[in-house]
């Protein structure tokens, strides 16, 4: 069974200024039935999702009979490091700049699941869906480069699946999913459209929410698009 959002229910965003983040957010603020709803950014909260201890202090505050939820999601990443674009050859490749994306990108997904998914409702349809990013499919790089976005991205796609089977062991009703975006109309992303699809934050938000609300317990631990087409490893 799918997670109603007809129904109610309670949300998490994490990453809740970025594009995406902020979009998800005015969606669930505007669905009547989202009864409550959180969220978390590095400008207002301070939330740092690549210090651990700055997730589990989240966490830790976010405890108590009236924080669970029914959907979290984490809309946090990071595409261009300290402003340089993603990389075109090895010969570009730093190992700052790749330490880095794993550290938000991968990592720092890792400690979202790791401190937020006990959060999740027991016993009941639950997502907790992860941002990811077509880029980050092996089986469909066909043009190399963007080395330290695309590799973050891949091994973001393993931590999700771990996630979805040893949450099963404890919620057979829950999703965790990885889901592509799309190319989103923003300043920094424009650039590397190319022709492709691309949609508005706020009609992104819808896609990914419609998504959500379709996926069932069979779908766990998948690479989807915006559109719901699972996306080859």
């Amino acid at each position: 069974m799918p997670l109603d959002l007809t129904r109610p229910f309670s949300a998490l965003v994490l990453g809740a200024s970025g594009g995406i983040g902020a979009a998800i957010a005015d969606k669930l603020k505007s669905n009547p039935h989202c009864r409550a709803l959180k969220t978390l950014s590095r400008s207002t909260d301070g939330f740092d999702l690549s210090k651990e201890q700055s997730v589990a202090a989240a966490a830790r505050n976010l405890q108590g009979e009236d924080s669970v939820y029914d959907l979290i999601f984490n809309a946090t990443g990071i595409l261009e490091v300290n402003g340089r674009p993603p990389e075109k050859s090895f010969r570009e490749l730093d190992a700052a700049t790749l330490t880095r994306a794993f550290a938000v990108n991968a990592a720092g997904a890792a400690m979202a699941i790791k401190y937020f998914s006990p959060l999740l409702r027991r016993n009941a349809p639950v997502v907790f869906a992860t941002l990811s990013a077509r880029v980050g499919s092996i089986d469909d790089n066909r043009l190399g480069g963007w080395m330290s976005y695309r590799a973050s991205k891949a091994a973001l796609n393993q931590i999700v699946r771990c996630a979805a089977v040893e949450e099963a062991r404890r919620n057979k009703q829950s999703v965790f999913v990885a889901l592509h975006p799309g190319t989103i109309q923003t300043p920094l992303t424009e650039k590397y459209a190319r022709g492709q699809y691309t949609a508005t934050p706020e009609e992104a938000a819808k896609n990914l929410l419609d998504v959500c609300s379709r996926l069932t317990p069979e779908h766990s631990g998948g690479f989807f698009d915006y559109a719901g087409r699972e996306i080859e490893w």
